[in-house]
């Protein structure tokens, strides 16, 4: 159900579906960093859209 309020109707706190994109407390942020620059996934290493 989607909503924009804070407590559901029965009660309880709403969650949010969607997972948070970054997280300062993510303990593998340095490993996935180091995998992605391994095979050459990171934004910064694509080639430039054309126009």
């Amino acid at each position: 159900v989607y909503t924009l309020k804070k407590v559901s109707p029965v009660g309880q706190p709403i969650r949010s579906a969607h997972p948070a994109s970054f997280s300062p407390n993510d303990k593998f942020s340095r490993h996935l960093l180091a995998l992605k620059r391994r095979f050459g996934v990171l934004p910064t290493q694509q080639a430039r859209p054309l126009l």
